[in-house]
């Protein structure tokens, strides 16, 4: 567990029984900053018991409005189920919007794809990193619900070693696919080919039909 300066403010932890499971919600609140972020937890958890856990990044578009254009959304939903199914686990919601560049900046860098750029050329257009984020936050959140081991749906390395970098032990990946469709196959094709998100099952009717 973490000894340095806490960065963050735990909120109160209330009950939200919600149409994929009932689960208690606690938010977070950054010092510095007053960004805000949160947890989903389902049931108790053991000392060092490993976790199930998604550490999901804000997506305005795909998490609230249902876009197509990226996996966001079907992503935290299959999370939620899946944790239901399991009885146990947590969701970390980080402020990370656009890969930790903000909604402006993400629409910038969408219509940058409309004009024929992949997600990371964009990013790297607008003078960015192909992905911003950081977890020592989300490791900070993890500590002060008292757990640092887990089994993470993910299927970017790149989040483990930032989690794993934070002193939070990842002892499993668990995969979190989700099927492409017509408006995301390249952007899934260019996190996996280009950014090493381990996406084995892309949706083989929809790729091998797409003119």
């Amino acid at each position: 567990m973490f000894t340095k300066d806490i960065k963050i403010i735990k909120g109160e932890r209330v009950q939200l029984p919600t149409k994929y499971g009932h689960f208690e919600f606690v938010p977070f609140q950054e010092k510095i900053n007053g960004l805000e972020h949160m947890a989903l937890i389902k049931g108790g958890f053991s000392l060092n018991e490993a976790v199930l856990t998604r550490i999901h990044s804000s997506c305005a578009t795909g998490d609230l409005f249902g876009s197509l254009k990226c996996d966001c959304g079907d992503q935290l939903i299959q999370a939620m189920k899946m944790i239901e199914q399991n009885g146990s686990g947590i969701i970390v919601y980080l402020q990370q919007e656009g890969r930790g560049i903000g909604l402006m900046n993400k629409m910038k860098a969408y219509k940058l794809q409309e004009e024929g750029m992949d997600t990371i050329q964009a990013n790297l257009h607008l003078g960015f990193a192909p992905d911003e984020r950081g977890y020592e936050i989300a490791a900070e959140i993890l500590n002060l619900l008292g757990v640092n081991k887990l089994n993470l749906l993910t299927n970017n390395p790149d989040k483990i070693l930032g989690l794993e970098q934070n002193g939070i032990s990842v002892v499993e990946r668990v995969p979190l696919i989700i099927d492409a469709n017509p408006f995301n196959k390249h952007y899934l094709e260019t996190k996996e080919s280009q950014m090493g998100h381990q996406l084995s099952k892309l949706n083989v009717e929809i790729l091998s039909h797409d003119n």
